[in-house]
């Protein structure tokens, strides 16, 4: 397991002086593409006695332009939520993130600023790697040409790392993943993260409609913008036991019971009760069965539950966990 991880939400940090190997991006769902980046950072942090460091934003830059322009439906929906990113970013090696709110100074600072404040002052930059199309800055005039300036001005290493592809000859990125989660091919986009769609967060109290027909959940917080596709999936539960428990999950606005439009994940765990109020939890998405649905009465729900969670049992039968 790496190191303890430390998160900037401003900067400068605790220690100023301390060197950086460092990248910069959304990292959104940390794909099998972002993993390749994130391989050659830990291995030059280790080389040279660096820390290891991702430089990523929230919101979304390109959600803050959709909000500035008053277009929502530019909005790209969300792989992952900030607990999941980091973890998933911790676990690739990274030791120190700088989480940059993305607002109007930010989305105005000039380039040269931009390299001063985050690589120079902020993180003391020593090995930087980005991607061959990297801009940044105000207008987005920031280039490679001017951080190699400042690489040889300031004395740092600047590495550029080509798209990763998948094995058809496809770039991985944070939007093909966004695009299977879209229409729910897991497959797919298991193959992309080179892990399960996950989903992170501690259980929250439900309306508790669950239990009195006999399939009680656990509730977590959805993203506002999920990119994974409304419906039910078959899921494994990891955080309440020493092995993964098989589970049944609706992932919705819960249309028959609600007509507040909050998104939420609710799932029910097979032949097993667990009190798991303020637990937290990782919910892995294995299969998707169907699209979420309007009933006419609870009866109706509860026959077609019973039928979700048979579908449940019967894969994991076939396929264990």
């Amino acid at each position: 397991m790496p190191t303890a991880l430390t998160i900037y939400r401003t900067l400068p940090r605790f220690n100023c002086t301390q060197p950086s190997a460092v990248t910069i991006g959304n990292f959104d769902g940390v794909h099998r593409g972002h993993q390749a980046i994130l391989a050659p950072v830990k291995k030059a942090a280790d080389q040279y006695g660096l820390l290891p460091s991702v430089v990523t934003f929230t919101p979304h830059p390109r959600a803050f332009f959709a909000e500035k322009g008053h277009r929502p439906e530019l909005i790209p929906t969300q792989i992952s939520n900030l607990r999941d990113k980091f973890t998933l970013l911790h676990e690739y090696g990274m030791q120190q993130i700088v989480l940059a709110k993305f607002n109007h100074a930010l989305a105005t600072l000039p380039a040269e600023q931009f390299i001063q404040q985050l690589l120079l002052k902020g993180l003391n930059t020593k090995w930087l790697l980005v991607g061959e199309d990297f801009r940044f800055g105000f207008q987005r005039k920031g280039d490679l040409d001017l951080l190699a300036q400042y690489a040889q001005r300031y004395d740092f290493t600047l590495h550029t790392i080509e798209d990763i592809q998948d094995a058809g000859g496809q770039r991985i990125s944070s939007s093909e993943v966004r695009t299977a989660l879209a229409v729910g091919n897991l497959e797919r986009s298991q193959a992309l993260l080179g892990h399960p769609y996950r989903l992170t967060g501690h259980v929250i109290h439900g309306q508790k409609l669950g239990r009195t027909i006999g399939f009680p959940t656990l509730n977590l917080r959805a993203p506002a913008f999920c990119a994974a596709r409304s419906g039910i999936y078959i899921v494994r539960v990891l955080g309440l036991s020493d092995q993964p428990l098989p589970g049944v999950a609706s992932l919705g606005v819960r249309p028959t019971v609600t007509d507040n439009g909050a998104l939420l994940l609710e799932v029910h765990l097979l032949d097993r009760n667990v009190d798991a109020y303020g637990k937290l939890v990782r919910v892995e998405f294995l299969h998707f069965v169907r699209d979420e649905e309007k009933f006419p009465n609870i009866e109706t729900m509860t026959a077609a539950i019973n039928s979700d969670a048979c579908r449940a049992r019967e894969y994991f039968a076939i396929n264990g966990l």
